[in-house]
């Protein structure tokens, strides 16, 4: 079996360096971080954690908070690969990552009660109903805690910048020349909220009539519930010339409702999705959307929360915002 001491024959390097490089210290330089890493991979070097557990008195485990309300879990074509990118970057760096929840066995816990049994260091929280009592008590614990689209106190967090990349989505669907633009917004949260503020703050400066029966709730990444929202607009004898729809799995049910009325996108309506998911650029039309950078965005949660682990201290506690990407597409045509 491959030991420390081969790794460290290999590089050049003391046994000492190459076991902190393998430990995550912030002190090691990352040049040679990557080194030791790397050639750890190429020799097969498989670290012992119950070893490094008594050594260390440090499990190096990562919790992962995510249930979202259509219960879609790692099959959710957004959040899957921010959690993918998250847990990359974090077992680079040495950690081991494990989801949290509220059962041990056949036994009901707290989610605060499962991080400690299970020697949890820091949890990322995502897509999760942020006022329940037991993520309350989580994220105001002594625990790291670094959520994903959400302020919690005393957190550190990654968002998206819903608001501005929501104006710029305004502004493009308005540049084709639509006046009448609806916003099928999902359900109460903070990113809907951020979202609702940068359309209503958007039609207002550009002198856009903003009528409350344009503005109507969808569950999100729900074909169906948009379609339904879809049908109610389409149904006014003022419709809108566009709609905005709250992601691109939502748009799906769009297009469906759109169709069965005997009408096309764009030619006789336009229409938007968000998130970027890489089916929205697989149909016809291709989706116009604000595509997020997934994988940004999960790198960047856990390299926080492993700096405020480090740093418990004096914790990172300013929000992270990371920009979408407008793709222009074929779902969004001139206004007629």
């Amino acid at each position: 079996m491959v030991s420390i001491r081969d790794i460290s024959s290999k590089c050049g390097l003391s046994v000492s360096t190459v076991s902190k490089a393998l430990n995550g210290y912030s002190y090691v330089k990352e040049e040679t971080r990557r080194k030791v890493i790397e050639t750890a991979k190429e020799l097969g070097y498989v670290p012992n954690a119950s070893a490094r557990a008594l050594k260390t008195n440090r499990t190096f485990t990562l919790g992962i908070l995510f249930a979202d309300d259509q219960h879609n879990g790692l099959t959710h074509l957004y959040f899957s690969h921010v959690l993918n990118s998250f847990k990359s970057e974090a077992e680079e760096r040495g950690y081991n990552i494990t989801f949290i929840h509220k059962r041990y066995g056949k036994q009901t816990i707290t989610l605060l009660q499962n991080c400690k049994f299970r020697g949890i260091e820091g949890v990322c929280i995502a897509c999760v109903e942020p006022d329940e009592p037991e993520v309350q008590e989580l994220a105001g614990s002594d625990v790291p805690v670094v959520s994903i689209d959400y302020i919690f106190p005393g957190c550190g967090c990654v968002l998206s910048d819903n608001r501005n990349d929501m104006s710029e989505l305004v502004r493009y669907v308005h540049s084709k020349g639509h006046k009448k633009i609806a916003f099928v917004h999902g359900t109460d949260s903070y990113v809907t909220q951020q979202r609702i503020n940068g359309y209503v703050d958007t039609m207002r400066g550009l002198g856009l009539e903003i009528k409350r029966e344009y503005m109507l709730e969808s569950l999100y990444a729900n074909p169906h519930t948009a379609k339904k929202a879809t049908e109610k607009l389409l149904r006014m004898e003022d419709r809108p010339t566009c709609i905005l729809l709250p992601d691109d799995v939502s748009a799906f049910g769009a297009i469906e409702a759109i169709r069965e009325a005997g009408l096309k996108v764009p030619e006789d309506i336009s229409i938007t999705g968000y998130d970027g998911v890489v089916y929205s650029q697989l149909i016809y039309p291709r989706l116009a959307t604000i595509r997020q950078d997934t994988g940004r965005i999960g790198r960047e949660a856990a390299k926080l929360l492993i700096f405020n682990i480090k740093h418990a201290q004096n914790p990172n506690l300013v929000p992270i915002v990371i920009k979408g990407e407008l793709l222009a597409e074929q779902s969004v045509g001139f206004a007629r």
